[in-house]
């Protein structure tokens, strides 16, 4: 057998072993036995243009955990791999490289700026799937998709022409979110609030041949520019005499009605609204209302358009400046207050986004919607953690039109076809003719579907569909979806939606929804902040396996956690602690080692049968939590099984076995070592797969890899009641014994005495050996009468054991140390009890102060009862 090296080498093992892994066949399907029940996972699919970030790292490793399990269960794992081509992200990096070359893509043309992307690419596109490797992910590379395949373009066309074809896709003006610095629409989803510091306007809406005029306020005064009417409550009599009178916008003297309508707060400002139906979404639902007609006063970029009169050409935030002034000089104004307002921002470009009307495309999503509620609430699938089905339920309850269109040139392009009479034809292969008017002057829609079209079509087109491959007979739906909890609508509602209306079957059964990683002190992790924790600096420095457990272990699902480098190092040394413990148990085997199952059970002693039933039920436990998805408190488990029982007590307990001259009692330890070990190896290889697997290679006889191995299975044989009941009052006792020697300063290398009472008595004495080796008890003997006097006495169950301070220390020194210790302690006590007793002191002093001297009393009595008790033990009887 090969000896272990002393330390584990992550950064050379870790290559070699993935490399082994994959070139086995471990990580397909097909390496299950024939027949085999199938589990099923598709990667979520990482920007192309990322790099492994910490919310990379959870989902790989909570999904490499998911798969390696099932895989040790028999089952056939398929773990999809795959990117995302990230439409807005990518385009934008390539546009930052073409700026710096000092062009762009308008000038280049969308031929040659596709062609770019396209070689940017495969030059850079791969490096995020290098780095999900290195942290051990187990995917299937031979299955690797990316969302711009033909074969997955081939699905976003079909899902797109049967949306059409089912009159679910319409395409007209609509008020959509527009980025100006992206130059395109974005979601509803893809806009981020924030609470931020603004001015409230208030300003006069003049009434037309009249000196009166209604009060409004704003936060965006270039806006009152497109304004189409101003709105007050139908029962608010400071304005009911003006409902239906013509106001004038400010400075272009364009008249607006002023209607009525309940929508309108009385007691939130002035109890008037401007109404921009054009640049607001309530504004909007108030103006379709009212018939009012919508007014864009903004260009793409943000600049103001004609309909803004003089202001035209304007960028917005120059354009509020001058109007106001304009105004201000036109006695318009009233007043300016400071206000928190929510600001809508582009989460990709963090520019405020602007509501305006634009000709988009937009599924209706309500029939979608309708399949998805009822999937989640008859149970077909469920959400871990369930407290996330309500808000599942409120936003598909409460969801709006889909608008599908970016004005990119990155991305699938809208498979639309216009001809010049503006008919639209939609065909799943380029038309040479208008399906309508049969025109062949044909022009394709400029714009490309939203990333999170294709997105959704995920679990099943990486699969073939709308091909009938044997993959997607074999392999969908899927089992699994997990995911971070802040994508459950952009992506798995999206995703649940599209599986049942193109699949007519739920996409995965089971969604499980991860927190987001935050630093130590639950701050979120930013560049700003100086608190990111860059996973590819730590796995050099700890290794892959250090980082993968600190988070598995760290982590609940649908809840944040906070990581810090301690935790990672702490996971680290864990491993360490492994790998230690595999060197001793195959040090000592010399040969030996028989199968645990060829031993019978009842010879062996009671630290033995204790250490198997405790291994027993943690398997038990650990069951149990897989079965509910509670991957961080199993992990917990096993790592404090291995650390406080194995390692802390039963190693040090079978030294006595392994270096004494009994070859029977060597071997059954040896077997029970081994076997503890082994069992361990499996249960933490889904969690640690390097470290793990490297110490199965050396374990002996002929083994499978520890990828393929068995999942453990709890033997309920092996629980044991007296046992576990025996070893707790012994470990106690143990425990208990290193405190009195602690408290007396005995030297650790003096040996003492013990005398035990109890109907446990004789197995205690049993023990004499372990006593020995783990607290210096040289001799314990049975009581044979009276408990001794001037003797620590500690108690533990049933059983008491006596420890004569005479073998211990000194009794006239100690005594007169300790009554030394007891006349400081008193003169502390003396001189804090007349502090607190000090009117002046208590009234004057600060609280905390006050509370500090009262605790430093409470802790002074406590230790002045703690040496007169052991000043009257030592008492000459």
């Amino acid at each position: 057998m090969q000896d272990m090296p002393k330390n584990f080498n992550f950064a050379e093992a870790e290559p070699r072993l993935y490399s082994a892994w994959e070139s086995s066949g471990a990580f397909k399907p097909e390496i299950a036995p024939a027949g085999a029940a199938s589990y099923v996972i598709t990667i979520p699919p990482p920007n192309v243009t990322g790099e492994l970030h910490l919310g990379h790292v959870m989902f790989v490793s909570l999904e490499d955990l998911m798969i390696r399990y099932e895989r040790m269960r028999g089952k056939a794992a398929l773990w999809v791999p795959g990117t995302d081509h990230a439409g807005i992200a990518t385009q934008l990096q390539v546009e930052k490289m073409l700026h710096d070359e000092g062009t762009s893509r308008q000038e280049i043309g969308r031929e040659e700026f596709l062609h770019r992307i396209w070689d940017w690419k495969e030059k850079y596109g791969g490096m995020i799937i290098t780095q999900l490797r290195r942290l051990g992910a187990s995917c299937d590379w031979s299955r690797l998709r990316f969302t711009l395949d033909e074969s997955l373009s081939q699905a976003v066309r079909e899902a797109f022409v049967r949306l059409w074809e089912q009159g679910l896709l319409y395409r007209g003006p609509r008020l959509i979110n527009w980025s100006p610095g992206l130059q395109t629409a974005v979601s509803d989803l893809e806009v981020e609030y924030a609470e931020e510091e603004a001015l409230l306007y208030y300003f006069k809406y003049r009434i037309q041949g009249s000196d009166a005029y209604i009060p409004v306020a704003t936060t965006r005064p270039e806006t009152i520019l497109g304004d189409t009417a101003v709105a007050v409550h139908p029962d608010d009599e400071r304005y009911k005499a003006l409902i239906g009178a013509t106001a004038l916008v400010p400075m272009l003297d364009r008249p607006i009605p002023v209607i009525a309508d309940e929508y309108v707060d009385r007691e939130f400002g002035t109890g008037a609204l401007k109404i921009t139906p054009g640049h607001d979404f309530a504004d909007y639902e108030i103006g379709q209302r009212h018939n009012l007609p919508l007014i864009n006063i903004l260009n793409k970029d943000a600049t103001l358009n004609d309909n803004a009169g003089p202001y035209a050409g304007l960028d917005r935030d120059v354009a509020r400046t001058r109007l106001w002034n304009d105004m201000a000089a036109a006695g318009l104004t009233l007043r300016t207050e400071p206000y928190r307002r929510t600001t809508p921002r582009s989460q990709r470009g963090g520019e405020i986004v602007e509501p305006m009307l634009s000709v988009q495309w937009f599924v209706k999503m309500e029939p979608l919607a309708r399949k998805a509620i009822d999937a989640v609430r008859d149970g077909r699938i469920r959400i871990v953690p369930e407290r996330f089905e309500k808000v599942y339920f409120n936003w598909l309850e409460n969801i709006k039109d889909w608008c599908i269109s970016r004005q990119l040139w990155w991305g699938h392009r809208i498979p639309a076809f216009y001809c010049p009479n503006g008919h639209i034809t939609v065909d799943r292969q380029p038309p040479t003719r208008c399906a309508t008017c049969g025109s062949p002057e044909l022009t394709q829609d400029d714009d490309v579907l939203d990333t999170w079209f294709s997105s959704g079509l995920w679990p099943f087109s990486t699969l073939g569909w709308p091909r009938q491959t044997p993959d997607l007979a074999r392999f969908y739906p899927t089992d699994m979806l997990e995911t971070g909890y802040d994508i459950l609508f952009f992506w798995v509602a999206r995703m649940i939606m599209m599986g049942l209306w193109f699949t007519d079957d739920v996409p995965f059964r089971t969604v499980y929804l991860h927190g987001l990683v935050r630093d130590e002190h639950g701050e979120k992790m930013s560049k700003t902040r100086g608190n990111v924790i860059d996973p590819l600096l730590i796995i050099g420095k700890y290794g892959a396996d250090a980082l993968r457990f600190a988070l598995l272990t760290g982590s609940t699902p649908g809840a944040d956690m906070n990581l810090g480098e301690s935790q990672i190092e702490y996971s680290r040394n864990f491993g360490n602690k492994l790998w230690q413990l595999a060197r001793f148990t195959l040090s000592n085997l010399e040969g030996d080692a028989p199968a645990l199952e060829s031993i019978d059970r009842a010879t062996l002693d009671a630290p033995s049968r204790w250490i198997l039933s405790r291994l027993n039920r943690l398997v038990g436990s650990v069951q149990r939590l897989f079965d509910a998805y509670l991957y961080g408190e199993a992990g917990r488990q096993i790592r404090e099984f291995l650390w406080d029982e194995f390692a802390d007590w039963y190693v040090e307990i079978s030294k006595n076995a392994l270096y004494g001259s009994d070859a029977a009692a060597k071997s059954r330890t040896r077997a029970v070592l081994l076997h503890v070990l082994d069992t361990a190896l499996r249960l933490l290889h889904p969690y640690i797969p390097y470290i793990t697997e490297e110490i199965a290679r050396y374990l002996p006889g002929e083994r499978k890899p520890l990828i393929v191995s068995a999942w453990p299975v709890a033997d309920e044989g092996a629980l044991d009641d007296s046992a576990e009941a025996f070893m707790d009052t012994l470990r106690d006792l143990i425990v208990k014994i290193r405190n009195v020697r602690a408290t007396y300063n005995v030297d650790p290398g003096k040996r003492i005495t013990a005398i035990v009472a109890g109907e446990s008595a004789a197995q205690v004495v049993g023990m004499a050996e372990v006593f020995a080796r783990l607290c210096n008890v040289e001799q314990i003997t049975a009581l044979g009468g009276n408990a001794p006097e001037q003797a620590a006495a500690v108690v533990s169950g049933d059983a008491t054991v006596y420890l004569p301070l005479a073998g211990m220390v000194d009794l006239a020194a100690e005594r007169e140390r300790l009554s030394k210790e007891l006349e400081t302690l008193r003169a502390q006590i003396e001189k804090t009890e007349k502090m607190l007793s000090n009117e002046q002191f208590v009234s004057r002093a600060r609280p905390d102060v006050v509370e500090r001297e009262r605790a430093k009393l409470a802790e002074l009595t406590q230790a002045r009862a703690s040496v007169e008790e052991r000043l009257n033990a030592l008492a000459v009887g």
